[in-house]
């Protein structure tokens, strides 16, 4: 075997292993009117993104990465393989983003996520009674029981 051949194969190896499957993306935080929010304010490095093989062997059918400064993620090499994947995108505050996809030999699939920040409830304070006197017990709705040894 020549080395042109040689390198052809070699070359062929190389380009199959950078074509191997992927997930890959970004995750951008929004606000309720779904409009970006400043990385100063918030930003998505460390949000999870979760990928879930459905069709897969059990061995197979997950795998998580983080999200990095700039907001983008990408799975690790050998760790998608052909076939359905249910694909998260979640961090705490921001509603989690779920998508579809299908992933073929040799192909990668680009997903963006936009997690929208969860809007916080106003806390109410609840007062209880200021004295035993004012408690209003019905005695046939009181049950006492003895104090547990």
């Amino acid at each position: 075997m020549n080395s042109i051949n040689r390198i052809l194969i070699a070359g062929s190896f190389l380009l199959l292993a950078a074509c191997s499957p992927k997930i890959y993306g970004t995750v951008q935080l929004v606000d309720a009117n779904l409009q970006p929010i400043q990385a100063a304010q918030d930003s998505p490095q460390g949000s999870i993104v979760n990928m879930i093989n459905t069709t897969g062997s059990i061995g197979q059918s997950s795998h998580a990465v983080t999200v990095d400064v700039e907001g983008k993620f990408e799975s690790e090499k050998e760790k998608v393989t052909p076939g359905m994947y249910k694909v998260e995108a979640s961090r705490i505050g921001y509603a989690t983003e779920t998508e579809t996809v299908e992933i073929k030999k040799f192909t990668g699939k680009k997903i963006e996520f936009k997690l929208k920040k969860i809007l916080e409830g106003k806390r109410a304070t609840i007062k209880g009674a200021a004295s035993d006197e004012d408690k209003i017990i019905n005695p046939g709705e009181v049950s006492i029981q003895p104090p547990s040894m």
